[in-house]
């Protein structure tokens, strides 16, 4: 790779970048590929995707990492910025025949240093159980594609369940499985649930309880992403036809939606206190989106191509105290922040937790995300308080957003019409307070669909392969153990019903959905830098490292400020890395 540098080739691959806190440093021996490193040819292939789990082991290198490279799925230790990689020694390597692996998810409830359960989802449509450390668990679920036959877009375990999980399918459904359940020998048959605006939910009409227990149907098109609130309540879905629809998951009831500017939402992820939603997508923008006011607070400009990831880091959101009396009222927008952030961030949630239960003086926090794109450029935005609360007075400017008044689009022109970082920022913008909230009201219903369904542990299965088809699931019939009798039910022989209102883009853009460009303020990232040859498809904070993964199949660890060791060489290396180090800081 070029080292970062005054050199002018717009092929240039970046190494390292500098933000508020630091020198942030790619750290070439902590890559981790295919044991051979040989470029993968990603023509026509599914995504690299890379999950994580901690096995909470007593070593102190318990991080685990999976990621899929065309037909193949492999499974390390991770040891991130302490040692290098070992490429040779595999925990679990697998290579599957007629499909591929598209996404993969650990349950980290389960997780120990003895076992971890692991899905795995394929591009004919299966869903996979398997457990890397006793390599021979297996389990695998819509093996006759008898469910669904469409590739498989993403699949999560549910939030503090040890059996169920969901599952969306680019035919713009989604599946509630339990672990401990067969799928049985037909295809299943459903009844209506639930019914809403370009949605529907159905149950599993079946004598025995079988999967799936519930079936979504959301939206026009592939449904291409969902993710779990911090809490677990809500669940945050982008599909095909450029929506986001936020859903209560309990209850399905639909809580809110937005537009993209134009094209599909791609990616979708949630900040850490669950008070903004952030997608992007084919309009090349990243758009935050405020879950309580069911409006776009900000869109964000700086990719060339379409936005594959977006993430929220709770490391590096900044806490500072502030004079009362210029930011009344923000200690009560905070008192939560980061309360069901990701384990690993327990340095930031505790530290904000402190601030506000101890101290009169309010705090202002700032939030980082990241982005990731086909134009092989990860770019990290910060979310300010002059864009969360236009109306509050600041003490000081302190803010590494810039906020740009960008004029509306031509006539048939698309959302890459935004000014450009180098025009001077006129006066404040407008501000999307003043449009009116969404007409979609929050749900006030408690109910649980899935209460009751969660189960005491993950069965053992019996080996399972792709291939092999001759083989059946003999496991007892359960109870169904799941209650839905609070909600009204309807027997309907339109299996697939859903309100298709179909939207004209044309007629939401200007409304509350879709604001205009220069209705919201346009936020500038606080860097750009291409750090990949091919489109880019993996963004991941971790404490100590942001991860970043590429198509040609190679993970990239990038150590953050005061995180990386000395090179791992000889002693001569080691003394030199150091030195460079200080130099740098």
């Amino acid at each position: 790779m070029a080292t970062e540098g005054g050199g002018k080739e717009m092929n240039e691959i970046k190494t390292q970048f500098t933000t508020r806190e630091g020198l942030y440093k790619l750290l070439p021996h902590s890559e981790y590929s295919r044991p051979n490193r040989v470029p993968f040819n990603s023509q026509g292939s599914n995504p690299v995707r890379v999950s994580f789990v901690n096995l909470n082991d007593q070593s102190g290198n318990g991080d685990r990492l999976c990621f899929n490279v065309g037909r193949e799925l492999y499974f390390y230790i991770y040891k991130g910025v302490r040692k290098a990689a070992d490429l040779s020694k595999p925990i679990d390597k697998r290579i599957y025949k007629g499909t591929q692996p598209t996404c993969h998810d650990f349950n980290h409830l389960t997780a120990t240093a003895e076992s971890v359960s692991l899905l795995v989802g394929f591009s004919a449509g299966q869903v996979q159980l398997i457990d890397p450390i006793k390599k021979e668990t297996s389990k695998l679920f819509n093996e006759e594609r008898l469910i669904d036959k469409s590739r498989v877009t993403c699949v999560r375990w549910v939030p503090g369940s040890e059996s169920l999980f969901l599952v969306a399918h680019s035919s713009g459904n989604m599946y509630l499985y339990n672990v401990e359940h067969a799928c049985g020998t037909t295809a299943p048959h459903y009844q209506l649930l639930k019914q809403g605006e370009s949605f529907a939910v159905h149950t599993c009409k079946s004598k025995s309880t079988r999967n799936p227990l519930l079936k979504w149907t959301v939206g026009e098109g592939a449904l291409n992403e969902f993710a779990f609130s911090p809490d677990g309540k809500f669940l945050a879905c982008v599909s095909q036809d450029g929506f986001l629809r936020v859903f209560s998951f309990d209850s399905v009831e639909l809580h809110g939606t937005m537009k993209s500017y134009f094209g599909g939402l791609l990616c979708v992820c949630w900040s850490p206190d669950g008070k903004y939603v952030v997608t992007g997508g084919e309009d090349d923008l990243v758009t935050v989106w405020s879950f309580g006011d069911c409006r776009v607070i900000a869109r964000g400009h700086g990719h060339k191509s379409w936005v594959s990831v977006v993430a929220f880091d709770p490391y590096t959101t900044s806490v500072e105290e502030s004079d009362p009396m210029e930011l009344s009222g923000s200690d009560e927008d905070f008192q939560d922040l980061l309360h069901f952030g990701r384990d690993r961030a327990n340095s930031t949630q505790s530290r904000l937790s402190k601030r506000n239960s101890t101290e009169s003086r309010p705090v202002s926090v700032t939030y980082r995300f990241g982005s990731v794109g086909q134009d092989t450029q990860l770019c990290l935005w910060d979310l300010t308080e002059d864009i969360l609360f236009p109306h509050q007075p600041l003490s000081r400017a302190r803010t590494h957003t810039n906020v740009m008044n960008a004029t509306s689009p031509p006539a048939g022109s698309t959302g890459n019409s935004v000014m450009t970082p180098g025009n001077s920022a006129p006066p404040p913008l407008p501000r999307s307070n003043s449009l009116p909230h969404s007409a979609v009201s929050s749900t006030g219903s408690k109910g649980s669909i899935a209460d009751g369904a969660i189960a005491s542990g993950v069965s053992k299965f019996a080996t399972l392969s792709l291939h092999d088809r001759k083989d059946r699931h003999h496991e007892k019939d359960h109870k169904r153990n799941h209650s839905m009798g609070h909600i009204s039910s309807k027997s309907s022989d339109k299996l697939n019903l859903v309100t298709k209102t179909k939207t004209d883009p044309a007629k939401t853009l200007g409304t509350p959905l879709c604001p205009r460009m220069e209705d919201v303020p346009l936020l500038e990232p606080l860097i750009c830098k291409k750090i990949a040859h091919e489109r880019l498809t993996v963004l991941i904070f971790l404490e100590d490292c942001i991860v970043t993964a590429c198509q040609e199949g190679f993970i990239c660890t990038w150590g953050r400020p005061g995180k990386v060791p000395a090179a791992p060489f000889s002693c001569s290396q080691e003394g030199r890395a150091r030195g460079a180090l200080q130099d740098q800081d």
